[in-house]
């Protein structure tokens, strides 16, 4: 009988101690969630670990961030080397700063936009619903991206900031981390391809563990942007299209592997410069524009023009083009928010269905007869 409760003593004993042992994420081998379009990040799990890995944080960008977002229930239970990370934050997040307007709707969709509490130039933003939040003082003005209000971000207290940059050298973004508030960078806007952009709703899914609704609201975004591109499959006229305009002596287009190419192909245009290798845009003369393009059936956002008489004053060339006299210039720079901020840049990359339904319904009106041009309207 003491023989069997020494036992049991023993039993207590060790459990108790493999109980109180501290979890190593790498004593776990990682898996990857599933990312099928985007390319400049993945997320992969530990455990209880969510790492999220971030190589595209802006064009060019040679180094890939790493961050760790731990359970706060598990954060006692687990050890991490700090150095193996850029950030480490705990979560669910209830408090978040972002800097680009192209973050909000992932954080309306996800329904966690009452964690967001600064933003810069507050005046971007067209969503009604944080509009609504901003007018009743819940997000407060950061000032501008580039030079962000550190001192209310710091006072606002947030969790992580979702920063946006062209590269590492934001001074702001330095100071901010040195008051142990993590910056991780989203670089949404490096993708290329319509559906690319739109997963970048996953990324900020774990920050508030709700991986499951980002893909449920991914999937339905990509089933409607595959349903709308097979609509114009059998089109048999592709329409020719131009895009761009003047900035002084400059005509820049989108190259032929930018995102706005991609949506062209999609919805079955012709393209004049889908041909190039560029993934931004080129720089081009007017003289050469004017050459390829003069008898182009559309031309989608001539700089940021939005009536006829306003391009001709700018620049009396615009009206040797042929969709120029026929009328069929298209702008997605005319549908605003209320401040003036637009919609385009803001919704846009998180809804690319959208996007396509509009340019098919320009190009082959006859395929959606009934849609309303939400993103791209005729110019006035």
């Amino acid at each position: 009988m003491k023989n069997l409760f020494l036992a049991a003593l023993l039993i207590f004993f060790f459990s108790c101690k493999s109980d109180n042992k501290k979890e190593s994420p790498s004593e776990i081998d990682p898996t990857n969630e599933v990312v099928s379009y985007a390319t400049g990040f993945e997320i992969e799990r530990s455990g209880d670990i969510t790492v999220l890995k971030v190589s595209s944080a802006w064009v060019g960008a040679e180094k890939v961030y790493s961050y760790a977002l731990v359970p706060k229930t598990k954060l006692a239970a687990i050890t991490l080397d700090r150095n193996a990370y850029d950030a480490i934050i705990p979560v669910p997040v209830e408090r978040m700063v972002v800097t680009s307007t192209t973050h909000i709707p992932s954080l309306e969709a996800l329904g966690v936009s009452e964690t967001l509490v600064g933003f810069p130039n507050t005046s971007l933003i067209s969503s009604m619903e944080t509009r609504k939040r901003i007018s009743n003082g819940a997000i407060k003005e950061l000032g501008s991206n580039e030079s962000i209000n550190t001192e209310m971000v710091i006072e606002l207290r947030p969790e992580v900031v979702v920063g946006f940059g062209i590269n590492n050298q934001n001074k702001a973004y330095q100071t901010i981390e040195r008051s142990n508030i993590p910056i991780v960078y989203n670089g949404d806007w490096t993708e290329n391809s319509p559906l690319g952009k739109a997963e970048w709703i996953k990324f900020f899914a774990p920050f508030f563990e709700l991986e499951q609704k980002a893909d449920s609201i991914f999937k339905d975004i990509e089933y409607s942007y595959l349903e709308t591109k097979k609509l114009v499959e059998n089109v048999s006229k592709r329409p020719t299209v131009l895009t761009g305009g003047l900035y002084k002596d400059v005509w820049h287009v989108a190259g032929g592997n930018s995102w706005m190419s991609q949506f062209l192909k999609d919805a079955k245009a012709d393209y004049l410069w889908a041909d190039s290798k560029e993934t931004g845009g080129l720089s081009l003369s007017l003289e050469s524009v004017l050459e390829k393009a003069k008898t182009a059936e559309f031309w989608l956002n001539p700089s940021m023009h939005v009536g006829y008489n306003e391009m001709l004053e700018a620049n009396r060339h615009y009206g040797q083009f042929d969709a120029f006299k026929n009328k069929s210039v298209y702008s997605n720079t005319i549908a605003k928010g209320p401040m003036g901020g637009l919609l385009y840049y803001e919704l846009a990359p998180n809804r690319p269905d959208m996007v396509l339904k509009d340019l098919i319904h320009i190009f082959h009106p006859e395929v959606l007869p009934d849609h309303q041009l939400y993103f791209f309207k005729p110019l006035q």
